[in-house]
């Protein structure tokens, strides 16, 4: 059901499952949202970052005493001002990491365009840009290294070994899954099918650029940080920890945010210098990148190489699944760098029952920008290769690939099922998903649509991807409580970046209460008055961080009706709450209201949710496109998405989730692509050269759900805010080659651009020509 669709059918008993539109928009779309760079004071100064231009080269010469001299400079810093700093943490999530000594201004090499050298903090933006234009630099270039391959062979200097000292080759992150015998499998295969994906480099290109504002607070004697951060708690303890004060010498502030998508979920080597140089200075701080400098030093996504075999059955079986991935990191590890080699590995087969498999991913250094999580994270890598392997084994098999896909899903008996990387997929009826998915699209009837086309010469391909989403483990934490005017509050250590989070935790809480959503009072994104938590990413924060609501809400709640009990002279359990008060049940005259309640006690609960395991999402995405042969433009018709997140806390914004994520899914399968070249430069450093999807470029997508409570958390919940990113560039990437298959065509890259696909249509005519 569409959302609109939804809203006129009404609510549904109870705040969760009801279609509420945002409570933030009133806030943010008459301007008053609390963005970083709206609190910036007269008395602030500004910082700016001297870049290097070269990939890679020593630092020959460095001159910063005319910078010193310009008019309003107040500070020039280098790296040997803050040596003594340990820079940013990495998190070790894989079998083996060992992350290269990164200084946080370059320290006698540089290994990446836009790498910082210094620091300038001056009276405004202009007078500190124009003291970076007065620093004298000479250095001596460097051979650099751009993409997956081992260490120099020729022994000349600029060889990974002499680039990283600390790090024996360039491969700095390994790990990998094995279960019966793959290599056995593949031998004795009645057909094996092999396929290669390599995915773009992207720009997650929020709205709001990195953005830190360091306001030395002399009472704390330490600094109050408003931040562009989706994990303003880790923010805190990585500034602590580079800063030397304790924890309650900083406070981290991210209410607004506008946009992060992975990108604003590390600390980054410019926030911490800005903060300490606040420090240094004891002074307020100022520092907000240019779009170029978040295409050169903010971390990309993606760029992965993936290679898969499937081993399969005469009959159609998935017998074996050999895989290799292999991640670009860049010249620096961002705290999360690890999760996508991990995700893409351990993920695999996805939603499919098989049982033996050897895969291996592993992560290199190259003289670029880092590389770290980015909508996905390894989620639609995983998907991609897989799907690949599906489409391209129903067409060894000449079966339709719907069929295929539904004969070898996990069944729905199967749960909790273990797969053979070890992950546990809690629940789900994936069959069903993928009949209505099918049913959605009226899939029997494209394809006899497609017959019709191909028979009058047109290009027209069905594209089908399945997948699934973990959704995060561990632990997040909450605090509910009653205010002295009657209101209950909820504080969570999440945070949020635009997902609609105050109206969803809102209504979980309003749940429990019995009341409107609007009389909830949410509180995220500040380390003094939430208490500690992880953040918001990997699609965790309503299955994990609603969960803490959840169960404090209900241990909140307790404690209000035994103190009202007393008054009322019942039991607890003879209580019932509403947007009133407290009553006893079918006596509405015994009635305490939120504020007598209030007045009669203060209640306040603090608690730790942690999950008993990861919450698996499952959904299924068809997508249609049309290709002029003469042109290779693409045209993606449709896009139908059917997902399984478990209870859905709001329909409406759960589409918005997915719509969103599409969109970012499209600009990685048609257009989206960072190019380096071979010196290391890069040529798509701002949006006249990046294509990024426009609003005419969105297809028709229709979304639905279906719920299958997650056993593992609380709510029920799994995760969605990814899935279309996840499904959306498999889908059109199968129903792209489904386009060419006539044609003879087996392999596209992305992103599937008019020139790339004209150039595999051209290619394959003049093979097939007569001599």
């Amino acid at each position: 059901m569409r959302s609109a669709e939804r809203l006129a059918a009404g609510p549904r008993h109870g705040s969760i499952g009801q279609p509420l539109r945002r409570v933030e928009d009133a806030r943010l779309l008459t301007g008053r949202g609390r963005f970083a760079a709206n609190l910036v004071t007269d008395d602030c100064l500004h910082a700016a970052f001297l870049r290097s231009p070269l990939a890679h080269a020593r630092i020959i010469d460095f001159d910063a005493s005319a910078a010193r001299a310009v008019e309003g400079v107040a500070a020039v810093f280098s790296a040997a001002d803050f040596s003594h700093c340990p820079g940013v943490s990495v998190n070790q999530l894989v079998r083996e990491v060992t992350p290269p000594d990164y200084p946080l201004l370059a320290d006698g090499q540089v290994h990446a365009v836009g790498q910082a050298l210094a620091l300038i903090v001056a009276r405004s933006r202009s007078n500190a840009e124009e003291a970076v234009e007065a620093i004298s630099l000479d250095f001596e270039p460097l051979p650099p290294v751009m993409d997956f391959r081992p260490a120099d062979e020729s022994g000349e200097s600029g060889g990974i070994r002499e680039l990283f000292d600390a790090v024996p080759e360039n491969i700095c992150l390994r790990d990998s899954w094995r279960s019966g015998n793959a290599s056995q499998a593949l031998a004795g295969a009645d057909h094996v099918i092999s396929v290669t994906v390599r995915h773009p480099r992207l720009a997650p290109s929020c709205l709001e650029p990195r953005t830190i504002l360091a306001i030395w607070d002399e009472a704390r004697e330490g600094l109050i940080v408003h931040a562009s951060s989706q994990t303003p708690h880790r923010l805190r303890r990585d500034l602590c920890h580079n800063l030397g004060l304790p924890s309650e010498g900083i406070r981290v502030v991210a209410q607004d945010v506008g946009g992060a998508f992975g990108m604003k979920a590390s600390a980054y080597p410019e926030e911490i210098l800005v903060c300490l140089a606040a420090k240094a200075l004891r002074r307020s701080i100022f520092w907000t990148a240019t779009r170029s400098e978040d295409f050169l030093a903010a971390s990309h996504g993606r760029g992965a190489r993936s290679q898969g075999k499937l081993a399969l059955s005469r009959e159609g079986k998935l017998l074996a699944l050999e895989a290799r991935v292999d991640v670009p990191l860049g010249h620096w590890m961002t705290f999360s760098a690890a999760v996508p080699a991990m995700n893409a590995g351990r993920i695999l087969p996805g939603p499919y029952v098989l049982d033996t498999v050897d895969i291996e991913v592993q992560g290199w250094l190259t003289t670029t920008a880092p590389v770290g999580i980015y909508r996905g994270a390894g989620r639609p890598e995983a998907a991609m290769i897989m799907e690949r392997l599906m489409d391209t084994a129903a067409r060894r098999l000449d079966v339709d690939p719907l069929d295929f896909r539904r004969a070898n899903l996990v069944p729905v008996d199967a749960f909790p099922h273990r797969g053979p990387t070890g992950v546990i997929l809690d629940s789900g009826d994936y069959g069903q998903v993928l009949d209505r998915a099918a049913d959605l699209s009226r899939y029997r009837e494209l394809r006899t649509e497609q017959a019709g086309r191909r028979a009058r010469g047109e290009l027209f391909g069905i594209g089908i991807a399945c997948y699934v989403e973990p959704c995060g483990q561990g632990w997040e934490s909450a605090r509910v409580s009653l205010s002295s005017a009657g209101r209950v509050r909820a504080a969570t250590g999440s945070s949020a970046q635009g997902q609609g989070r105050e109206t969803a935790y809102g209504q979980i809480v309003a749940d429990v209460f019995g009341i409107s959503p609007a009389a909830v009072e949410v509180v995220h994104g500040d380390s003094e008055t939430c208490p500690s938590g992880i953040g918001a990413l990997a699609s965790r924060s309503t299955a994990i961080g609603g969960s803490a609501l959840l169960r404090t809400a209900q241990r909140t709640l307790e404690a209000i009706k035994g103190a009202a009990a007393e008054n009322l002279a019942c039991r607890p359990g003879e209580l019932v709450s509403g947007p009133e008060g407290l009553w006893i049940e079918g006596r509405k005259e015994a009635l305490l209201s939120w504020q007598d309640i209030a007045r009669k006690g203060s209640f306040e609960t603090e608690g730790k949710e942690e999950s008993d395991g990861e919450a698996w999402g499952f959904g299924c995405t068809i997508a249609t496109v049309a290709i002029d042969r003469d042109t290779g433009q693409i045209e993606v018709g449709s896009l139908f998405c059917v997902d399984d997140a478990g209870v859905v806390i709001n329909p409406l914004l759960a589409e918005g989730q997915v719509c969103g994520a599409v969109a970012q899914g499209l600009g990685e399968a048609l257009m989206e692509r960072l190019i380096y070249d071979d010196e290391g430069q890069l040529l798509t450093a701002s949006f006249v050269d990046y294509a990024m999807p426009r609003a005419d470029h969105m297809p028709k997508i229709s979304v639905e759900s279906r719920e299958t409570p997650s056993p593992v958390n609380a709510l029920g919940a799994k995760g969605i805010g990814e899935a279309g990113s996840i499904g959306a560039p498999a889908a059109i990437m199968n129903a792209a080659l489904d386009a060419v298959a006539p044609l003879g065509i087996d392999h596209l890259e992305m992103p599937l651009t008019a020139e790339t696909v004209w150039r595999a249509i051209h290619d394959r005519d003049e093979g097939s020509s007569p001599a």
